[in-house]
This record gives structure tokens, C-alpha cells and sequence, in this order.
């Protein structure tokens, strides 16, 4: 049955992993538009409810679901009939996908029943959370959209470039329009504290250890996650990057430990560093986006920068000092 009285907003949108890090920072933005209805979905096994928009239940909906089991995503899709489906919804995080490959297999799932259903039931566009880890180890810096290759062998890369392929042979055989994100660390005060940011900060902010795998060279690049929002949206309202992929990332280039020792100077901590073994696979050990197209098609100003970043983190209500975080990368 229809939910008829949805039918008066100018667009209805679906954000699956919508109680994700990114995908509540994206269902908070959507919802901010009067002209939009957003059904979030989540299955909770790695979102939270309390990342959920603290906003008046008018032009939004929760929905627990999960994406990788046909039925429960099917209901959802026919009695809404959407008009674009940001599908953010994965298992995420490098320890947490290595240890279990077979749930990170399952996504699949997912993707393929996202794409059916969109099909099917009239959506214009597909939003694909890709990730900088299609790439694996660079062959060409910085790593471009087109030219550089996706030759990453773990199960949560091979999943993500998987899905690409799902989104552009839909495209082919079916019309279904599409946009690729292909997202390269980042961060925010909401990020769950498995990752390196916030795991620094809360150690940082607790006086404790700071653990590095290796000897900290790794480099990555980190995007602040008010900056992926505007070029996300940007990229929905303006009709940009149709069937067609961009790097959402930063373009300055650090290691762990110059991250580890900026996050130390900036927070004033008197946490020390400790070195553990490298991980024994998933540490890539550089990624560096060509942010080109980013810039020239969803930038109106420059990106937070690292410093200012990590001072909006520690400043936002929401980011909360943790004093029994374990140690740890």
C-alpha cells in the first residue's frame, strides 16, 4: 500500500545506512529542505540511533531494515516509490571488515537489491557510497578517477568496486541513472571511534597512548564531513557527476605520525606514542585523490583544513570524551 500522503514533497528519498556516520550527516542536510521526504533505513549493526537527526518528525522517517534481505528492503521501497536512493548502507571500518570477509561478501547483496528495486518502482538516481579503497596500493599519483586502476583484493574493496560495476551495467541495460562517491577518509565529530581520527582524539583528550601500526609513514588524506556534504548535495541539487564517478576527498597528503603528532599539539595532550607491527593486510600505504573534478564541479570555497577540523570536532556537543577508550589505531 502507498503512503499517499508522502506524495505532496517535491522529492522523496531514501538514505540506506542513514544512522551511519555520513548517512545521518546527509539525512540531517536532506531533511533541512522543506521540499524533502527522507525515509532513513539501517539495520543498527554498525549505526546508531543516537546519530539520528534531532529534528521535528515532519518530512523525515526511520525505518530499522536491512538492505541485504530482499523482503524487508522490498516493503520499504514499493510503499514509498522514491525518487533517488543514496545507498551509504556497508560494513565499514579496516579491522572490522578484516575480521569478518564473509559479512562484508553479504553487502552485495544489498547493492543488487537496491539497484532491482530502483528499477523497478521508478527512482531517477542512485547515490553509490564508493571508497578510495577500490584503488589499493597507487600505481599513479594523485590517484584520478579514470586513469589510475582498481586493483585492491580485499573483500571490502572488491565489494565497492563490485557495486560500481553493479550501478553501470544497470545504467546500460536498464536507463538507471547513477553517481559514483568514491570517499577518502572522512571525518567528524559523529565518526565512530574505531577510526584513526577519533580514535587519536579520544585518546589525545585522555592523556593516553597514542598506538601507531608501523612506523607511522602511512599516508592518507582527511575530508571534513561538512565539506562531503556540500559536495555531495551539491552534486544532487545541481544534477552533476551523472553516471559518472568523483573523488571526495582531501588534497593534503600526511602520515600517521605527523597526524598523530598534529592531533597532540592541537588538543595540548601529554599522550606519548608507541609503535605496534604493521597490520598484516588493508594498511594501504598511500592514498592521495586527484580532487580536480571535485573542486572545479562542487567547490565554492576551500576545505576545512586539518587543524580546524580537529578543533570542530572537540568543540561539537555531539563528541563526547570517552575515559575507558582502549588503545589502539
Amino acid at each position: 500500500m502507498k503512503f499517499k500522503k508522502y506524495n505532496g514533497f517535491k522529492r522523496k528519498i531514501l538514505i540506506t545506512g542513514g544512522a551511519g556516520f555520513i548517512g545521518s550527516a546527509l539525512a540531517e542536510k536532506l531533511i533541512g529542505d522543506n521540499e524533502n521526504f527522507v525515509v532513513i533505513v539501517d539495520n543498527l549493526t554498525t549505526g546508531s540511533l543516537e546519530k539520528l537527526p534531532n529534528l521535528p518528525k515532519t518530512n523525515w522517517k526511520f525505518i530499522k531494515c536491512d538492505v541485504n534481505q530482499y523482503s524487508d528492503i522490498a516493503e520499504v521501497m514499493h510503499s514509498f516509490s522514491f525518487d533517488y536512493v543514496f545507498h551509504y548502507a556497508a560494513m565499514v571500518g579496516v579491522q572490522r571488515t578484516q575480521a569478518q570477509p564473509i559479512r562484508v561478501l553479504q553487502d552485495l547483496h544489498g547493492i543488487e537489491n537496491i539497484l532491482t528495486l530502483s528499477k523497478n518502482s521508478g527512482v531517477r538516481r542512485v547515490y553509490f557510497a564508493s571508497s578510495s579503497e577500490v584503488y589499493g596500493e597507487p600505481v599513479n599519483l594523485p590517484q584520478n578517477e579514470y586513469t589510475t586502476p582498481l586493483n585492491s583484493k580485499i573483500p571490502y574493496a572488491v565489494v565497492k568496486n563490485a557495486g560500481e560495476a553493479f550501478l553501470r551495467s544497470y545504467h546500460k541495460e536498464y536507463d538507471l541513472e547513477y553517481t559514483i562517491f568514491r570517499f577518502f577518509n572522512t571525518y567528524g565529530p559523529r565518526q565512530d571511534k574505531s577510526f584513526v581520527m577519533t580514535r587519536f582524539l579520544q585518546l589525545a583528550l585522555n592523556n593516553l597512548p597514542l598506538t601507531i601500526y608501523g612506523d607511522g609513514s602511512q599516508t592518507r588524506t582527511f575530508f571534513y564531513i561538512d565539506d562531503n556534504i556540500e559536495a555531495t548535495t551539491n552534486a544532487f541539487y545541481k544534477d552533476l557527476i551523472i553516471n559518472d564517478v568523483v573523488n571526495i576527498g582531501g588534497d593534503v597528503e600526511v602520515s600517521m605520525l605527523e597526524l598523530a603528532e598534529k592531533v597532540i599539539a592541537v588538543t595540548g595532550s601529554r599522550s606519548e606514542l608507541v609503535f605496534l607491527p604493521p597490520l598484516k593486510e588493508g594498511d594501504m600505504f598511500r592514498r592521495f585523490p586527484d580532487t580536480t573534478r571535485l573542486k572545479k564541479l562542487l567547490f565554492s570555497h576551500e576545505p576545512v583544513t586539518l587543524e580546524e577540523g580537529i578543533l570542530r570536532i572537540t568543540r561539537h556537543p555531539g563528541f563526547i570524551i570517552n575515559q575507558s577508550t582502549p588503545n589502539g589505531q
